[in-house]
């Protein structure tokens, strides 16, 4: 069963206060924390930001309750870290531009492991559904498929190929990236595999941010990547279950109910809609429901 995964916050590897935010003593709201050697990270200071990552792995709590995972930037970058003391301590890695002929040179490393790999889709290939439909039948090759997390969607980079910028005024829905995203849902989702949205990038946007999640999670994404702590408690606002569709949920999950039934003026349908209702309960229980009183 998989569970939604709000906001995952990422820090640059080389950030001073990086074994704080690890230890959940900064940011205790955040609950999924990506420590990025990637993008985020000059190539001149990528040895200052490995060794700054070597002192919190070695230094890092085991008992908080925010999952950790390092945006390595290359598979030599993911063997140097897995060789890291403390590095057993990380939920596991997010793989940056992820295609079908780079993924088994990161997947060899952490087969052995009990790491978690999250796939980033966010370079030219995502555009051919011939090419994601042959990496998704790639991740669900035996071994595989148990470690992928979820499939995080790279919108900066995927405008960028089209020599674009998410525009202030709308959401990325609106962008050319809009049905690029609803291609990937229908080519993943079917199959199990979950995937999160693209960042925003405007920091000063709060209500477009809101309609932008709304939109995220009608297009069944799990999360979305969040660039500054701001936008964490905004985003999972939105991964908050209202008490109606928690109701709803319930009673399609009861054993009792008829196939068919009427609530709320709207029809529902044991067959059709549990997967939608299962999935709605275990994120009540994570992120709570709405001013309601949470029914177990």
């Amino acid at each position: 069963m998989h569970k939604s995964m709000g906001a995952s916050l990422y820090v640059p590897a080389n950030h001073k206060d990086l074994l704080q935010v690890a230890n959940g003593e900064k940011l205790p709201q955040a609950r999924s924390l990506i420590f990025c050697t990637e993008d985020a990270v000059a190539d001149r200071e990528l040895g200052w930001a490995l060794f700054n990552l070597s002192v919190v792995l070695q230094n890092m709590r085991s008992d908080v309750g925010a999952e950790r995972f390092v945006r390595v930037r290359n598979p030599d970058v993911l063997t140097r870290v897995l060789a890291m003391p403390g590095a057993h301590k990380l939920t596991g890695f997010v793989i940056p531009k992820a295609t079908r002929q780079n993924f088994e040179a990161y997947y060899r490393l952490v087969r052995d492991t009990d790491h978690m790999l999250m796939p980033t889709l966010e370079t030219s290939e995502v555009f051919s559904e011939r090419e994601m439909e042959s990496f998704r039948d790639l991740l669900q090759s035996p071994g595989v498929r148990s470690r992928i997390l979820a499939l995080r969607i790279g919108g900066n980079d995927l405008l960028a190929l089209l020599g674009l910028r998410r525009p202030r005024g709308m959401t990325i829905y609106r962008t050319p990236l809009g049905p690029v995203i609803a291609r990937l849902v229908t080519i993943f989702r079917p199959h199990g595999f979950m995937l999160t949205a693209p960042v925003f990038e405007h920091l000063d946007l709060p209500e477009l941010l809101d309609q932008e999640v709304s939109e995220d999670i009608a297009y069944g994404m799990v999360g979305k990547t969040a660039i500054h702590p701001s936008q964490i408690l905004p985003i999972e606002e939105h991964y908050k279950v209202k008490p109606q569709d928690l109701a709803a949920a319930h009673a399609i999950l009861d054993e009792n109910s008829p196939a068919v039934f009427k609530m709320h003026d709207s029809m529902c349908e044991v067959a059709t809609h549990r997967a939608w209702a299962e999935r709605l309960v275990a994120q009540s229980h994570m992120f709570g429901a709405h001013g309601a009183l949470m029914k177990r």
